[in-house]
């Protein structure tokens, strides 16, 4: 995937607009209008973390695009006031740890690689590292290689963070079964069965965001994705899955 010609690590995006949303426990988003001249406080809005790893011996992955898309549309969206995005690329463990104490995240996105217990050749597939049988994310280390974090590794951070993150998205190959392991403490949890390609994740980012920012519950904005990766022509529209 072709990198953008900005450094993506200096890109902290803050949405600003006309209404203010609230994100509970159920999983519905309740708004109600603002003043226009009188904008939420930083403390009242939501933020979304959008992490992303791609080690240097992967296969190349448009995370450029996945955020530039969620970025446009949150940024339309009727209740763009009521977000914050906050990006960290190039994700190792300790920048995991540093982005979650710093930010406080409502909404945690990972984008990139995955292991499961059925991994096999995939569109966002990496190259073997030296536990292929094993299962978690892909971040990277200080040298840019792979690094994986095991499922319960995560399941065990995500525990730290229950009282403040209300929902994860895995947007990575076979992340059902990191996505199983954290709902045991996160609300919601949305982790991919099998192999995704690049496309159909991208196009599942754009509808859950889109629905967002409108105000759209959580359970609601993960039909919207799936909606939109079959709206695409995409046969790939199972493959997100929601634990709730």
């Amino acid at each position: 995937m072709a990198q953008s010609d900005s450094d993506p690590t200096q890109n902290i995006f803050n949405i600003s607009g006309s209404s203010i949303t609230n994100i509970v426990g159920s999983g519905t988003i309740h708004h109600t209008e603002a003043n226009q001249n009188t904008p939420p406080l930083e403390s009242d809005k939501q933020v979304i973390l959008f992490l992303a790893a791609q080690p240097f011996t992967t296969a190349r992955l448009r995370l450029d695009e996945e955020i530039r898309e969620i970025e446009a549309g949150l940024r339309r969206s009727k209740y763009r006031d009521r977000f914050q995005l906050e990006q960290q690329w190039a994700v190792r463990p300790r920048d995991l740890q540093r982005a979650m104490l710093d930010h406080n995240p409502q909404i945690v996105h990972f984008a990139g690689h995955g292991i499961g217990r059925s991994t096999t050749e995939s569109t966002r597939k990496f190259s073997p590292i030296d536990q292929p049988m094993s299962e978690g994310l892909i971040l990277e280390d200080e040298t840019g290689q792979p690094k994986l974090i095991s499922t319960e590794a995560l399941a065990a951070w995500f525990k730290l963070f229950s009282k403040t993150v209300e929902c994860v998205v895995l947007n990575a190959c076979y992340s059902e079964v990191q996505a199983n392991a954290i709902a045991q403490h996160i609300p919601y949890v949305i982790g991919m069965q099998s192999a995704i390609g690049d496309r159909a994740a991208i196009e599942f980012s754009i509808g859950f965001y889109d629905a967002l920012g409108a105000g759209e519950s959580i359970q609601r904005a993960y039909d919207f994705g799936v909606l939109s990766i079959r709206m695409a022509g995409i046969p790939e529209h199972l493959i997100p899955r929601l634990l709730a």
